[in-house]
């Protein structure tokens, strides 16, 4: 029985491991076509518009919103997928085990904004990017560990996957609370007349897919115009899909979440970081690192992270609300604290939701973005190697 309840958690490490590499290399050339002579070629293709459907009756978004409004839903369903089986059988299940990454998730969110606030503070233009460092970049922080080995007690790599899930449902909720536009009432309504036949679907106990992404599709559209962010959808729907605890019984979640998870892993987050990571470093200085919205990211994510992240442990532990990850240092803790600060794909994300009308400081989002989360994979990963050995 531990050995079923474990198997998701090894697997699920395994694959987020792998597709770090993958996110990193799709990154380098975002960075690569951004500054060559692809890149007027690079952007148009973004920019350039795909009609699915009929001209009256389609869908025409740009390449670009196809990968941030639609393939970044499945995205979010299948992170949604991951965290309600944490919560129902995986390491979040137990209060003991749950209060340690959830406190220090809590942490690692709102130091972070507090502290691009401070630096933000006289520029009210840039206020609304205060979410952006809040976020945990869950295949590169994992991808990073993975590569110390037998070095990090396994207890750590629960630690780091558990508050990397609970900081991706608190950008969950941030993005359905505080980017959202001008809400249609009339599209609110059939979000819910959706969703609730979702919910007598999974009360019908039907088990098989085709039900369910039949009536999500219409979720989609009518989060789309809604003016909720259309991502929300998949959220929605991944929180009615039906899973059944024991080894026996056939579990509709944990298919799909099989199903899917390769092709977000290995497709739609390397795409995601193909189409927004680029960033023109033509006129990039010093001295840009220190405009607002990019200093504020970068310390929020490399400085704010470690600060929220250790501190609400160590109150956590020193209050006895949870307990100490097993076989595990408080240097070796600091060090995991330090990996939270990559945020990549989720700060990514929530930088183009925060500026979306105010396209000038998209650059400086994604410069504090990647300064920030290479600070911070360079230093989690390097305190990890002096300061533990191969002993697990």
């Amino acid at each position: 029985m531990i050995q079923y309840i474990n198997k998701p958690f090894k697997w699920f490490f395994k694959l987020e491991a792998a597709s770090g590499l993958v996110l990193l290399f799709a990154a380098a050339i975002a960075l690569y076509l951004s500054n060559s002579d692809y890149s007027d070629f690079f952007y148009k293709i973004l920019n350039t518009h795909v009609l699915i459907g009929f001209q009256n009756y389609g869908l025409d978004l740009s390449v670009l919103h196809w990968i941030n409004d639609v393939l970044m839903a499945i995205f979010f369903f299948v992170v949604t997928l991951e965290i309600k089986r944490e919560f129902l059988q995986g390491e979040l299940s137990q209060p003991k085990q749950a209060l340690l990454p959830i406190i220090g998730a809590i942490g690692g969110m709102v130091v972070p904004a507090l502290i691009y606030v401070f630096i933000n503070f006289n520029e009210v233009g840039t206020l609304n990017g205060w979410a952006i460092p809040s976020a945990t970049d869950i295949a590169f922080s994992i991808g990073v560990l993975s590569l110390l080995g037998s070095r990090v007690p396994i207890s750590l790599k629960i630690f780091l996957m558990a508050l990397a899930i609970i900081d991706d449902l608190g950008a969950i909720v941030i993005i359905a609370f505080f980017y959202s536009s001008e809400l249609s009432y009339i599209y609110l309504l059939l979000i819910f007349l959706s969703l609730l036949t979702l919910i007598i679907i999974n009360k019908l106990g039907i088990k098989i897919f085709s039900p369910y992404l039949f009536v999500g599709l219409f979720l989609w559209f009518f989060t789309y115009e809604s003016g909720i962010h259309s991502t929300i959808s998949g959220v929605l729907l991944a929180l009615t899909i039906p899973h059944k605890k024991s080894k026996e019984s056939f579990s509709l979640l944990l298919k799909l979440e099989h199903f899917f998870s390769p092709y977000v892993a290995f497709g739609i987050m390397p795409l995601f970081a193909l189409a927004n990571a680029g960033v023109s470093l033509e006129n990039l200085s010093i001295k840009s690192l220190f405009d607002p919205v990019p200093f504020g990211i970068l310390c929020g994510l490399f400085f704010g992270k470690q600060i929220g992240v250790l501190l609400f442990a160590f109150l956590s532990i020193k209050f006895k609300l949870a307990e100490m990850p097993s076989k595990t240092t408080w240097i070796e803790l600091y060090g995991v604290a330090l990996l939270t600060g990559i945020g990549f794909t989720m700060s990514l994300f929530v930088g183009n939701l925060a500026f979306a009308n105010d396209l000038q400081h998209i650059d400086g989002v994604r410069i504090g973005v990647l300064s920030g989360s290479l600070l911070s994979t360079l230093a989690g990963y390097f305190v990890l190697l002096i300061f533990t050995k191969k002993k697990y």
